[in-house]
């Protein structure tokens, strides 16, 4: 089997029947599966599933596992040479699936692929390529010098290798994933794909980003705007920061740390005043 797609779900339905309504399309001539990965959602994700998408592998979690653990049950079971996680809260482009796929097939040491992303307003999204948040790219990407970040200095519109597959569209080739390991479920959400990203090229694979469309409805699929999101947003940076950092001086990691906790206080407030002036 060349491919297999897994979507994780939390309480996206419309956004994630319109994901596989495109993905169906997508994956025309192209030996695969599909598995959506339900996280305890309380809509009716999993009714519209089981009656409308026969064609899917439907795993049905009993609670909110996060996007590592849920991602890691479908990649135990896919059985296709190169696995695709995507978020519910995309529309991939007819041609995007069949492109990746052939690059892939070209380049042997190619270990993950991303996409040309757009939002929702059509701009594109520069989360498409990513640096590893070293401890230098990451305090300058605190200040707002963000042209390293999101290595801003590419193409748009030619191949180009990266250091981070965004986990919005994140193609994988099996055999990489056997080598490096799969999701780390220390991740519940955000961060699990830098830090993937990261073994793959220190597992000697190659990340790149590839000038094919998907339009990503950023945020859909997770609140921004309650607490919770804050924290589980700012503690996957400090696990990334601790696992792959942490042998640096204090010199060099205590002002990463220091802005981290910055920019969530930051965060927390600007909630605290929406909420405020709503009420």
């Amino acid at each position: 089997m060349k491919l297999s797609v897994i979507i994780v779900n939390y309480n996206v339905r419309p956004y994630l029947t319109a994901c596989l309504d495109s993905v169906q399309r997508a994956l025309e001539d192209i030996e695969s599966e599909v598995f959506v990965v339900d996280n305890h959602s309380d809509d009716d994700s999993v009714e519209v599933i089981s009656r409308d998408y026969a064609w899917v592998h439907l795993i049905n979690n009993r609670e909110n596992l996060g996007f590592s653990k849920a991602n890691n049950i479908a990649i135990r079971q896919a059985q296709g040479e190169y696995i695709l996680l995507l978020n519910p809260d995309t529309v991939v482009a007819e041609e995007t699936l069949k492109g990746v796929i052939d690059f892939m097939d070209q380049h042997p040491k190619a270990g993950g692929a991303g996409v040309r992303m757009h939002n929702a307003d059509g701009t594109l999204a520069p989360e498409s390529r990513r640096a590893i948040p070293t401890p230098f790219v990451a305090a300058r990407k605190m200040l707002g010098f963000t042209k390293r970040y999101y290595m801003s200095y590419l193409s748009w519109d030619a191949p180009a290798q990266i250091e981070v597959v965004s986990g919005a569209f994140m193609l994988l080739r099996h055999k990489a994933i056997y080598e490096v390991g799969m999701l780390d479920e220390d991740f519940f959400m955000y961060g699990e794909d830098i830090d993937l990203s990261y073994r793959l090229l220190q597992g000697g694979w190659q990340n790149w980003y590839l000038p094919y469309d998907i339009v990503h409805y950023k945020g859909q699929s997770t609140s921004k705007s309650d607490f919770r999101y804050v924290h589980v947003f700012y503690q996957a940076m400090l696990i990334f920061f601790h696992k792959h950092y942490s042998h640096l001086s204090f010199f060099f990691s205590l002002p990463v740390k220091v802005a981290i906790y910055f920019r969530a206080s930051l965060a927390l407030v600007d909630i605290v005043r929406k909420k405020l002036h709503l009420g």
